[in-house]
């Protein structure tokens, strides 16, 4: 476990009086490289590179493309080649001893074009059913990566948190030790009773245990921000407090625009009900006949050769097949009726969605609208804490203020700056939760 003292290298030093952070970076040793450092964009992009979750939401992506590829390909014809050689023994004749054989000795080696049509266009409601699955893994993606941006959000504010709240304990265990040595110098004086001293000391001690919480908690923090970005888990980095530069909340009608256009449940939602109405389509296909046609070039003769006994044997064939549906003991009629009823269900999906984007929009921007408008009050709340702790200090130097009212206001500009802490990274979590029904803005 590093030590307190090492932990101050990057920690974020709060001023008194506006929040206004600085890095605290002390000498490194003759040989040692400065920690990586991090902003958020980098660690989503590792995140992005490593988090299992997204990587099987990508991997469905590309395996659904080439789906839709293959199904193309099932609307065009196929070539082929085709070489074989058959030997059949013989019975004295140039006949083999089996009918279904030319001759004893036969060389195939033709090429082949193949093509199948349905005439009820069940390939092509196969291809455009498998360019909706497309979409709704795409979709997918689009889902996993922005709860990613949530996750990775939440871990990397959290660190940034925990490294101010140990900032904010160490500058009120250093405050907690001023405070300790002015009151047994004010009791050398006879100016106060020992009962300060001994609240004094109360208050030291209580501050000393918060440091080591604190210094836990920002342990933590790095070990669950370093779990998500980085494959073989260093914990040699640190973060950038970039918590005031906070985009601005847009308004509610733009908002509203940008989850109509860009909100991946809905498209998901949508794809899902495109895909079940062309399967559909695809199981009523097989009430239709299906029409094979194969053209051969090449030959079929008792030599590998284009002319036998001087007769030409290179030349071509074809072959069309007809098959046309008569009775199948109601398959068909089944996987149509399935096909329907995951339609009638993909409805009902779409239905819930729009409704529940509509539900999750207001809920998320009230959020973010709320976390926002608190800022400014917490950031006083801060100013106020940090001027009455002065001024309490300067009161109990002249003898107007108790050991009790000191303890107090330190206890409460600690709990200040850590509330306003906590309350910008709320807002830069709401943003990022928001963003999950809009993109990013």
């Amino acid at each position: 476990m590093k030590s307190i003292a090492c932990l101050a290298l990057f920690v974020n030093v709060i001023s008194l009086g506006g929040i206004a952070q600085t890095t605290q970076v002390t000498g490194l040793p003759a040989g040692q490289q400065a920690p990586m450092t991090l902003t958020l964009q980098d660690a989503l992009h590792r995140a992005q590179q490593n988090e299992p979750q997204f990587r099987a939401a990508l991997t469905e992506a590309g395996i659904a493309h080439e789906d839709r590829v293959q199904a193309r390909s099932a609307l065009l014809p196929t070539i082929a080649y085709n070489n074989q050689f058959l030997y059949t023994q013989g019975n004295g004749t140039p006949t083999a001893r089996y009918i279904a054989n030319n001759g004893v000795h036969e060389y195939i080696s033709q090429g082949d074009a193949h093509q199948v049509l349905n005439f009820g266009f069940g390939q092509l409601a196969d291809y455009r059913r498998t360019a909706a699955m497309e979409a709704l893994a795409q979709a997918r993606a689009e889902i996993a990566a922005r709860g990613l941006v949530v996750t990775v959000t939440q871990s990397y504010y959290g660190l940034v948190v925990a490294m101010r709240k140990f900032a904010n304990t160490q500058r009120a265990t250093n405050e907690a030790q001023r405070f300790l040595d002015l009151s047994k110098k004010l009791e050398q004086g006879g100016e106060v009773a020992h009962s300060d001293v001994i609240k004094a000391q109360i208050q030291f001690n209580d501050q000393d245990r918060a440091l080591r919480e604190a210094q836990r908690q920002l342990e933590q923090a790095r070990l669950s921000l370093a779990v998500l970005v980085f494959p073989n888990f260093t914990q040699d980095f640190t973060v950038v407090d970039d918590l005031e530069a906070a985009p601005p909340l847009p308004s509610p009608s733009e908002i509203s625009a940008m989850a109509n256009r860009k909100n991946p449940d809905l498209h998901a939602a949508m794809a899902t009900l495109a895909a079940s109405r062309q399967e559909i389509s695809v199981a009523r296909g097989e009430y239709f006949p299906t029409l094979t046609f194969d053209a051969f070039y090449g030959i079929d003769a008792t030599r590998f050769a284009t002319r036998v006994d001087g007769i030409p044997v290179l030349g071509y064939a074809a072959v069309a097949t007809l098959n046309i549906p008569i009775w199948n003991w109601g398959a068909t009629q089944a996987r149509v009726k399935q096909a329907q009823l995951r339609e009638k269900q993909a409805r009902v999906e779409l239905s819930a969605t729009q409704r529940q984007l509509l539900a999750n929009l207001q809920g998320f921007y009230s959020e973010a609208q709320t976390a926002r408008g608190e800022l400014d009050t917490l950031r006083n709340s801060a100013d106020l804490a940090a001027d009455s702790l002065r001024l309490t200090i300067l009161r109990y130097q002249g003898g107007e203020a108790t050991a009790l009212e000191v303890v107090d206001a330190q206890n409460t500009l600690t709990l200040a700056r850590n509330n306003y802490a906590d309350g910008e990274a709320r807002y830069r979590l709401a943003l990022a939760t928001l963003q999950t029904l809009t993109g990013a803005f």
